[in-house]
């Protein structure tokens, strides 16, 4: 027998099947690898060795107006151990900047105070100014141009109009930007609303290389690229963070030489081959990611790169909090014919997208490719509207996937998590 454990929530879910069943079990390196030196040396090591760029307290000499990008309360982003850092290097080089830090929120809900205490402890919240950007504040956006998907490129002023722009942040495997971190600080971090929808359009999403750990020829990375560019985005410091959010890696310097240097490290620990298996079980990494059904649609992902075309993916989700987007579960539930859902939505022009309309078309994508059995706390009227099959235990689930597939003893490939992994097809 082999024993597979699963995170689920601030717990884990175990099951045990015959060796004979289990094709692979696809995991990341991320959690046993062991860097040299504490969190702290990282980061400083980083800023002293900068990539493709002079080091930030020479780039910031006679820079008066500084901007850091950091990210919001949705990221995991360990600010209380970089900012201080990023703050040092700008005042060494220029004791007089005026520095601002702009919370990068995209599209999401401004970031409380609570939360930026949180997020970089009370003397930072206290001594310095913090702007949190509003993507729908049009009197606070400039205009820098036409995206390469033709949408308006629409970036917060703070952002466009400082002497030196800077962000933090995080890489991980991203399932339609390729990687998160860099680029993304601006594009969706400080853009308008209107500027995010064109990059997140339904031609893009549908593209072959918008997916987990694809940089070359991804149409949304090309977007997010330019508007940084456009925007001045001059340094960036990013680390690679474990499934205890803790650094284990740090990349500092020019925003696509330092990034493309932090995504080959990922990509040397997260990248596993596919087994194609007739049964797929995937979780979000447990919390705080799988709180809700949205956000499951990232670890669902993996398993679509893994599942044999009309099996079956066990989601193992908390989702106490529901469906998380009312976007979302409006596109999903507009008609139970996947093709004609999707068809719908490739119809939307560049300047068409919807809101939330992205996430609605990855999960008809991957319902279009195989039947998900959903293990979750949310409501199974829910589940079942949202085109899955309800579960509440691996025992259960693998009952139900059997009986879908009219099989006694399905192949199963397990990945404990699939928002931390890249599959290879």
């Amino acid at each position: 027998m082999i024993h597979l454990q699963f995170p689920y929530g601030k717990e884990h879910k175990e099951l045990s099947l015959p060796r004979r069943q289990v094709k692979a079990v696809l995991t990341s390196e991320l959690e046993r690898y062991r860097p040299d030196c504490d969190a702290e040396t990282l980061v400083r090591r980083a800023l002293e060795a900068p990539i493709g760029s002079l080091p930030l307290h020479e780039l910031s000499r006679g820079k008066q107006r500084v901007t850091i990008i950091a990210s919001d309360h949705t990221r995991p982003v360990p600010s209380k151990l970089l900012m201080p850092q990023l703050l040092r290097e700008i005042r060494t080089g220029n004791p007089e900047a005026e520095i601002t830090i702009l919370i990068a929120t995209g599209c999401h809900r401004e970031t409380s105070r609570e939360e930026l205490i949180a997020k970089f402890g009370e003397e930072i919240v206290a001594q310095e100014k913090i702007v949190v950007h509003d993507c729908d504040d049009v009197e606070n956006m400039v205009l820098l141009g036409t995206l390469p998907s033709g949408g308006e490129c629409w970036v917060n002023r703070l952002a466009c109009e400082a002497d030196l722009l800077v962000s933090e942040g995080f890489i991980e495997p991203h399932f339609f930007a390729g990687y998160s971190g860099s680029r993304k600080a601006v594009l969706p971090g400080v853009a308008g609303r209107s500027t995010v929808l064109a990059n997140h359009c339904a031609e893009f999403i549908d593209h072959p290389a918008s997916r987990a750990g694809s940089l070359q020829e991804n149409p949304i990375h090309r977007d997010m690229v330019w508007a940084a560019r456009k925007a001045g985005l001059a340094f960036i410091l990013n680390v690679v963070l474990n499934g205890e959010k803790e650094n284990i890696h740090a990349v500092a310097g020019d925003m696509e030489a330092a990034h493309e240097a932090g995504c080959r490290f990922l990509e040397g620990l997260c990248g596993v081959e596919a087994a194609m298996a007739d049964i797929v079980i995937t979780t979000n990494g447990g919390y705080p990611l799988d709180q809700n059904i949205y956000q499951a649609v990232k670890g669902m992902t993996a398993a679509e790169a893994t599942v044999n075309q009309g099996g079956v993916i066990i989601m193992m989700a908390k989702s106490n909090d529901g469906h998380g987007g009312e976007a979302f579960c409006r596109e999903l539930m507009a008609g139970d014919d996947m093709d004609a859902l999707m068809a719908d939505i490739l119809r939307r022009g560049r300047g068409e997208t919807l809101p939330d309309q992205w996430q609605a078309q990855i999960m008809i994508r991957i319902l279009q490719r195989a039947r998900v059995v959903y293990i979750s706390d949310a409501d199974d009227a829910l589940v079942s509207k949202l085109h899955m099959t309800p579960a509440h235990s691996l025992e259960e689930a693998m009952v139900l996937a059997s009986q879908l597939l009219g099989k006694e003893e399905p192949t199963v490939t397990a990945i404990p998590d699939g928002v931390g992994v890249i599959v290879h097809s």
